[in-house]
């Protein structure tokens, strides 16, 4: 990690810090009062993305649903893919709240950082202890990426947008697939929703795989 001066807050991004079990430890021993800033989203929309992301770099890949199931005639669904295994957020969680208390983790909603950046932009510069800077004059939607972009108001440069690996329209998904997957979320869901004290609202969704849904 840089060094920090006074005054100045390090950020460092790895998604796969959450899902690792030796990272919650190690992290702890680093520096004992970090913030944890954590992004979810519906495991079974992110399970998808994961595959779209994996089908592109590798088109010779199983269809999704060969991956999904152990049996798909007794719809037992393989949760050692680490496409699904992920998505089981309760079980990443616990391992982190054997070190760090809820107080020092925030979670941002995928789903709502697409729809109100700015409004889980404040929520991230509150929880930092940082002033409210980052307002919704500094994004706009993207049509073509299905994504908000980040643009400084006070000049004209080129609004800075996700690459080219994000995006991505995801193949389409048997409904019977998807059902079985919110079916198979739902009580880890619930868990998670408990130990954090949000209601992210998943099972509100009954179709994440519409038409044109992007990664």
């Amino acid at each position: 990690m840089p060094s920090t001066l006074e005054g100045q807050i390090t950020m460092e991004k790895t998604p796969s810090y959450f899902v690792t079990n030796s990272a919650p430890k190690r992290i702890h021993t680093m520096a004992r009062d970090i913030k944890l800033i954590i992004v979810v989203r519906n495991p079974v929309t992110r399970a998808i993305s994961d595959y779209t992301q994996t089908l592109s770099k590798r088109p010779e890949i199983p269809t999704f649903e060969v991956l999904a199931f152990k049996n798909r005639t007794l719809g037992l669904i393989d949760a050692s893919w680490s496409a699904l295994r992920i998505g089981i957020y309760a079980l990443h969680l616990e391992s982190w709240m054997q070190y760090f208390p809820l107080s020092q983790m925030h979670f941002v909603s995928g789903e709502r950082l697409i729809v109100d950046p700015a409004g889980e932009m404040a929520k991230v510069q509150d929880f930092l202890g940082l002033k409210r800077i980052v307002t919704d004059k500094h994004f706009y939607f993207n049509k073509t990426k299905g994504f908000p972009c980040l643009k400084k108001p006070e000049d004209s440069s080129t609004p800075r947008c996700l690459g080219k690996s994000k995006g991505r329209t995801h193949p389409k998904i048997e409904p019977d697939v998807i059902r079985r997957l919110h079916k198979f979320y739902k009580p880890f869901n619930m868990m998670f929703y408990q130990m954090t004290g949000q209601n992210f609202q998943w099972e509100l969704e009954v179709d994440g795989n519409s038409p044109g849904f992007r990664d």
